[in-house]
């Protein structure tokens, strides 16, 4: 599936959240409806160290749900062989048509080296990996490969994204790496942004919420030399980020200030934009500030 198709079938607007992770099944199924029933496009979640199975909670939120896309942001490919990737993202493509979009994704070094693997070059290990995916025998009658999109930052993974992918999922990236992306992905693939938010109207308690998130993220190196790159000096990186930097990487306000804030992302070129809520109540669900943000959003 091309670019454009894949940008229709996430629709404009979609959550992220390390929430689903957390929750009893049953309880993250609820969750799931309720997004769905908002009418977000699309629910993204992560495959971290100690979490639930990528394709397992796929297939269960899957379940839980009729409409909604259920998109990995992302499956980590030092979790399983290329063989296993492509044949897990047929089978619930197969299952659930139209459903399900697969974020790919090199993960980070401790979190690979947490796995017992080794980290290795991102742009040529990922390039390898698709490869093998793509010789994956199919023994599934009927079997769908769903739309593949790359956990990409840097121009090499972005340009691998474009051309071996059906586009890019970039995280923790400001504003201004948004026009980038797109420059660097053409106008076809699509370009599927996270952003960050905080619906507090208090600085010093949003920026503090805030930080719990940044700090996470700025002790990753890719993340790190991302900011370097688009010309953040490395003193405002330091410990949980500055106030500029912070204010830069999450939205917060009411929810009027964060649909501008998504608005301004898709002035600049994504295609869809997936909303992580942050709360200091995490990882209790955000569901009072999803149904907030969804009139918001409309």
């Amino acid at each position: 599936m091309e670019g454009r198709a894949v940008a229709k079938q996430l629709g404009r607007i979609g959550i992220w959240s390390n929430t689903f992770e957390r929750l009893p099944n049953a309880k993250a199924g609820e969750l799931a409806r309720l997004v769905e029933g908002l009418g977000f496009g699309a629910i993204w979640f992560p495959e971290a160290v100690g979490s639930k199975e990528v394709f397992a909670q796929s297939a269960l939120l899957l379940a839980a749900s009729s409409r909604i896309v259920i998109a990995p942001g992302i499956a980590n490919i030092f979790a399983r062989d290329a063989f296993a990737m492509a044949n897990g993202a047929r089978t619930l493509a197969e299952a659930f048509p139209g459903r399900f979009v697969l974020g790919l994704g090199v993960s980070h070094a401790p979190a690979v080296g947490a796995r017992g693997g080794r980290y290795r070059r991102p742009v040529e290990t990922m390039a390898a990996y698709l490869e093998a995916m793509g010789a994956a025998p199919i023994t599934l009658r009927g079997a769908v490969t769903p739309p593949l999109l790359l956990a990409a930052l840097g121009p090499r993974m972005l340009d691998l994204a474009a051309t071996r992918a059906a586009g890019a999922h970039p995280y923790f990236v400001p504003i201004e790496h948004t026009p980038i992306a797109r420059t660097a992905l053409g106008p076809e693939p699509c370009l599927a942004v996270e952003v960050a938010c905080v619906l507090e109207t208090d600085p010093v308690v949003a920026r503090t919420v805030a930080r719990t998130y940044t700090k996470r993220y700025l002790e990753l190196a890719n993340y790190r030399n991302s900011l370097l790159r688009l010309g953040w000096p490395e003193a405002e990186l330091a410990n949980e980020g500055s106030d500029r930097l912070v204010d830069a990487l999450v939205g917060w306000g009411e929810p009027a200030r964060i649909a501008e804030r998504v608005a301004a992302h898709h002035a600049a070129g994504a295609d869809h934009v997936c909303v992580q809520v942050l709360t200091a109540a995490w990882p209790a669900p955000p569901a009072d500030e999803l149904r907030m943000l969804a009139h918001a959003l409309r």
